[in-house]
């Protein structure tokens, strides 16, 4: 078995009209495939990678009752920019512009609807990139 890279990042949501306000805000791009009522998905950033968000009817549920799933983190230019304007769009704190080693600096805000998501900046991936440009 090869893994190859991510492909798609799923989130959840009680609410999919206010998730899908809340992204297509975020993203500045409207959701390429929508199921009413059950998901909702864009295709973002340098490689069209998909993002979805599924109804939380159908999520796996917490033990600790706190924040599920991994933290995914997004490649972005300016870690505090994004941090900041996801923040102003009603996200909330979580972990704030950390600088992790030389190149590495990541943030994490906790959506409106309770999943984590992250920002980095991550120099592997901007060599990555260069060398596809």
């Amino acid at each position: 078995m090869t893994l190859r890279g991510l492909t798609t990042i799923t989130v959840f949501a009680d609410d999919l009209d206010r998730a899908r306000a809340w992204y297509t805000e975020v993203f500045g791009l409207e959701p390429y495939f929508v199921r009413e009522g059950a998901y909702l998905e864009w295709r973002v950033g340098d490689y069209q990678h998909e993002f979805g968000v599924l109804n939380s009817k159908f999520a796996p549920h917490p033990v600790s009752g706190g924040p599920a799933g991994a933290i995914v983190y997004w490649a972005v230019d300016d870690v505090e920019e994004a941090y900041r304007r996801l923040l102003s769009l009603g996200a909330a704190p979580h972990d704030e512009p950390t600088e992790r080693g030389p190149g590495f600096v990541t943030a994490s805000v906790l959506d409106p609807f309770g999943n984590i998501l992250g920002v980095m900046l991550n120099q592997h991936y901007r060599d990555v990139l260069a060398k596809h440009q």
